[in-house]
């Protein structure tokens, strides 16, 4: 693929699916499976529900994209445990 032949867009991740998939939604309401780029997966970059991507889309084929992306967002509640090394000792 060719830079003028791709379209960025930006979507909210809806559903983690098996295989490193997931379910998409655009600003529009359509839902498109994408997957995580290369460089993704080799930055072990995590990506859960709630987070706005930006993805990678051929205008041949607007079911599917690629992942290039995790914008930051300050508000988004990932329900991580409070770290907690135990009891101190004296």
């Amino acid at each position: 693929m060719t830079e003028s032949e791709v379209v960025e867009v930006e979507g909210k991740v809806a559903a983690v699916l098996p295989g490193t998939m997931f379910r998409v939604e655009l600003k529009n309401g359509h839902q498109v499976l994408a997957h995580i780029s290369g460089k993704l997966r080799k930055h072990f970059i995590k990506i859960t529900v709630g987070d706005t991507v930006k993805m990678e889309m051929t205008p041949k084929d607007i079911d599917k994209a690629r992942i290039i992306y995790r914008l930051r967002n300050a508000n988004v509640n990932r329900n991580a445990p409070i770290r907690s090394f135990g009891p101190r000792r004296r």
